[in-house]
């Protein structure tokens, strides 16, 4: 029997917090800003005889993500120093948090997590390596940072990503950071060890027999500062593969507890430093800043009830109108366009009786048309919920055919024009008037005797050809289903 191995992830996501000012100082907290060192004060510059401020909305971002997540909201906090000399941190030690995190315990998307904390963001260093110099902005110094660390249970590189992407939406739907990876404003760390499974056939069996002591975790690695979430699993994917060939070639010695950094271009990670333990940091609590009893300064019962629909309730409420679930994710992760879509079908009906056809007939409509349209136009712009609402009852109730829908609602975009006006002007309202069509169904049934003939043998394709007759003469005006009941009763 061949030897498993098993790999445990963990991972530590930092996220900038949306706030006016920064952390422990009045400076302006602005991401947009291009221009170097101008969000600064002497507070977060570190000058000497300077005293740091609690930022009170960090924290309630903090805790209402803690509510989120079910996570324990702590009475006791305090924040710590965690000491450590880099040209990006001015004070010569970064203001965190230790033994007192925020928020401990929680899940998300069946992750457990161990700890939320708060702590002050680093300035930004820009390497110049051939004129051989380094500078720093410090504009981002001070920002707040919200640190979530998991429980190290993750088991691939593909659920560690759509966690953390299932945290940014979650972040987002809170409010509390924009999570824009692109501006460094999210980062993935991953803690990553591969070990000998010692006989374990399932990853259940592993984990149950290192709860038993019969098999032990492997060396762990961090890879720090992922800014895309198909770096961090690509990252994560490399590290288990390194490990698991030096596993298989009884190698395992070279793994070594370290930090290391991914590079982009060779798709590869490389050793950075030695991994440093917490008391390499020589936390404790800083003097300059007061102990927190959080449910004196908070009401977490008012918190937790003006927290929104989250994702995952937004999910499960979407389900019950049976709808798609590609659907479903889209007006999950497209914020924008899922209360669009909200709009458009609050008038066909109330919550305990919704006219299901038509919020499906609507969905399938914005998740294919309108979507298109705001992924192609230059200047997107979206009907006004009522005239797409018109139009879906003018389509449920067969008035317009598909094909005429789709060139209403091609006009619709950017004109305040009613759909029903629309299709008038155009010539688009289907002909359900049965005497109208009798007339033209008996000349269209009288040129085409040979047809006719071969449907009353029994071939029934020429039922359809029939009905593309009647569609053709008529201009498309015809309703297509009323056609066919009516081309089969004069055909009988």
């Amino acid at each position: 029997m061949s030897k498993q191995y098993y790999p445990t992830i963990g991972l530590e996501i930092h996220a900038e917090l949306r706030t006016k000012t920064k952390m422990f100082c009045n400076s302006k907290n602005d991401p947009d800003e291009t221009r170097p060192n101008v969000n600064i004060c002497p507070v977060c510059m570190a000058h000497p005889g300077t005293l740091p401020v609690i930022n009170k909305k960090a924290v309630e971002h903090v805790i209402r993500t803690g509510l989120a997540l079910g996570g324990e909201i702590a009475n006791f906090t305090e924040f710590d120093r965690k000491n450590y000399f880099y040209p990006d941190i001015p004070k010569g030690y970064q203001i965190s948090q230790y033994k007192y995190p925020i928020v401990s315990g929680g899940s998300l998307n069946g992750i457990k997590i161990t700890r939320v904390h708060l702590e002050e963001d680093t300035a930004k260093s820009f390497h110049y390596p051939k004129e051989g110099y380094s500078l720093v902005d410090f504009n981002r110094a001070g920002v707040p940072l919200m640190e979530l660390v998991t429980e190290p249970v993750i088991k691939s590189s593909g659920e560690a990503g759509a966690f953390a992407r299932e945290l940014q939406l979650l972040l987002r739907y809170l409010g509390v950071s924009d999570v824009d990876m692109e501006k460094g404003q999210m980062r993935v760390e991953a803690n990553i060890s591969v070990a000998d499974g010692n006989g374990a056939q399932t990853y259940a069996e592993f984990t149950q027999k290192i709860a038993e002591g019969k098999a032990k975790l492997g060396t762990k690695v961090e890879v720090k500062n992922l800014n895309s979430f198909r770096s961090a699993e690509r990252a994560i994917k490399y590290e288990i593969e390194r490990m698991t060939n030096l596993l298989k070639e009884d190698r395992g010695d070279e793994i070594v507890q370290e930090t290391r950094g991914w590079d982009e271009n060779k798709q590869s990670t490389f050793s950075q430093r030695a991994k440093e333990s917490s008391h390499d940091y020589r936390y404790f609590p800083d003097p300059d800043l007061p102990k927190i009893y959080l449910s004196e300064i908070f009401n977490l019962d008012e918190l937790k009830t003006s927290l929104p629909e989250l994702p995952w309730q937004k999910r499960e409420r979407l389900k019950k109108y049976g709808i798609v679930s590609e659907a479903i994710e889209i007006f999950v992760q497209n914020q924008m366009l899922g209360e669009y879509f909200e709009s458009v079908t609050k008038p066909f009906g109330t919550d305990m009786d919704k006219d299901m056809d038509k919020i499906r007939l609507a969905s399938n409509y914005i998740t294919s048309d309108v979507l298109a349209h705001l992924n192609t136009a230059f200047e997107a712009t979206l009907p006004k919920p009522a005239n797409f609402s018109e139009l879906i009852n003018m389509i449920s109730e067969g008035k317009i055919s598909s094909r005429g829908a789709k060139e209403i609602l091609g006009h619709m975009h950017g004109h305040d024009d009613s759909p029903m006006k629309i299709a008038v002007e155009k010539g688009l309202l289907q002909q359900s008037d049965e005497g109208e069509l009798k007339a033209m169904i008996g000349k269209i049934l009288a040129e085409n005797e040979t047809v006719v003939a071969e449907y009353k043998q029994g071939k029934e394709a020429s039922l359809q050809y029939l009905v593309g007759q009647v569609m053709k003469v008529s201009k498309g005006s015809a309703n297509p289903q009323v056609a066919g009941k009516l081309l089969k009763k004069m055909l009988e």
